[in-house]
């Protein structure tokens, strides 16, 4: 899009009555589960914050991301598209033999890999680039494994410098973000409203993710609700980031800038704490269990998305469209996702598809080459089907999520009819 189509694009929406178009602030959740919020039903933890963005918001409580590794999952938000078209599967390249992660990032071949990984990113248009070409500024904060945000990201501001050789992997400058305070994101919120520029902000602060060091403050309040302090710790980082999020959405509030900015919501990938140790437990992150792929969805836009709560299949590949649509922009033809503003399409949806990979790539350029699940939910069922060459003895597992949310009941050998129907939807998205 050249200049006099971002031109055009701005006018457009002046025409039709809107002062500007409307600005666009993402937000994700890093490591947390769908059940672990107070407007999901959580009784312990606190999430007030997020609770009454919910209230305001169009809230899919059956949202999905493809993957539950935190680098692919990212990739598919701001690109549209599935890992496995992408290229971003796994979040490291193959380990050089005998290396650790520390070694290996001062590894010239490994570091090599790395940079190929970032190159295949930048094949696919992103979010930032769309609504950059169309008179947007960008910011970038939090985790962010594609090398530098602006250079490789396509952000016109970003914390993320990417060099490795300044501890560059995932984010760097920009996991400050939340922890220590949220000024990067305001200042940058304020620029763009004096320069009256419509904006984007990619909020990925690393939270509730490890290290679980919530503020004392807050572990006094979980610490006798669990007999695990592991678990309590987790608790009072989800309030935490909670508390992170209401201070970005009073800065909206406070600007004056709430009533036109599209607020969207979700998190990477899911986490259940082991309550024995400072690790993620079983059917959670890396998984292709609901606890490592469900999240809520949320979409805030004040007069133009009706609030409520619709209990329909939806995916992480919806948001680039979705905000695309949203801005006056239309989704690139490798974008399969769907608009959730639009009441039709969501209720036409009849499945949501997901892949699971190493977390070291066996190979950066053959998505198959690091698959270990294919997984598909079709209403209340769910198909999981591993990739023999990764998985030899793993089975294939079927669940009915409705009566076994937690899919604990291998269904597969019982019901071998609907194994196959499904499974003929899982190779018709994609068979490698």
């Amino acid at each position: 899009m050249n200049r006099f189509m971002s031109l055009l694009t701005i006018a457009l929406f002046a025409v039709s009555g809107s002062a500007a178009p409307p600005n666009v602030v993402l937000i994700i959740g890093d490591d947390q589960a769908w059940t672990d919020y107070g407007f999901m039903g959580h009784k312990q933890i606190r999430t007030p914050h997020l609770d009454k963005l919910a209230s305001q918001s169009l809230v899919f409580p059956r949202g999905y991301v493809p993957s539950s590794l935190c680098r692919a999952s990212l990739a598919t938000m701001i690109t549209g598209l599935y890992p496995h078209q992408h290229l971003i599967t796994s979040n490291d390249p193959p380990l050089p033999a005998g290396l650790g992660q520390a070694a290996a990032m001062k590894n010239e071949v490994y570091l090599k890999d790395r940079a190929r990984m970032i190159a295949n990113f930048e094949r696919s248009a992103n979010l930032a680039k769309l609504l950059g070409e169309a008179g947007y500024v960008s910011h970038q904060s939090g985790k962010w494994w594609e090398g530098n945000a602006c250079r490789c990201g396509g952000f016109t501001e970003g914390m993320t410098h990417g060099d490795t050789a300044k501890g560059g992997r995932h984010g760097d400058e920009g996991l400050k973000i939340g922890r220590e305070g949220l000024e990067a994101v305001t200042n940058f919120i304020d620029k763009s409203k004096h320069d009256a520029k419509p904006f984007y902000v990619w909020y990925a602060p690393i939270m509730p993710h490890q290290p679980h060091n919530p503020p004392a403050r807050l572990l006094a309040k979980y610490k006798d609700k669990h007999e695990s302090e592991f678990v309590a710790k987790y608790w009072a980082m989800c309030e935490w980031f909670d508390e992170t999020v209401g201070g970005l959405l009073a800065h909206l509030d406070k600007t004056g800038l709430a009533e036109n900015t599209i607020v969207v919501y979700l998190h990477d990938n899911g986490w259940i704490q082991d309550p024995k140790a400072g690790r993620y437990g079983p059917k959670s992150k890396q998984s292709p269990y609901d606890g490592g792929v469900r999240t809520p969805i949320m979409i805030r836009l004040p007069g133009k998305v009706k609030p409520g709560r619709i209990d329909r299949l939806v995916s992480s590949i919806d948001l680039a469209p979705t905000i695309l649509a949203a801005c006056g922009l239309k989704p690139t033809p490798g974008m399969s996702g769907i608009d959730l503003r639009n009441a039709d399409a969501v209720a036409r949806r009849e499945a949501v598809f997901g892949e699971i990979f190493e977390h070291n790539a066996v190979d950066i350029d053959r998505p198959a080459a690091n698959l270990k699940w294919r997984w598909v939910v079709s209403g209340n069922w769910k198909l999981i089907v591993p990739n023999p060459a990764r998985l030899p003895m793993a089975e294939v597992e079927l669940y009915d999520l409705s009566s076994d949310p937690s899919e604990e009941k291998n269904l597969a050998v019982a019901q071998p009819k609907r194994v196959e129907e499904l499974r003929k939807q899982l190779d018709s998205w994609w068979k490698p």
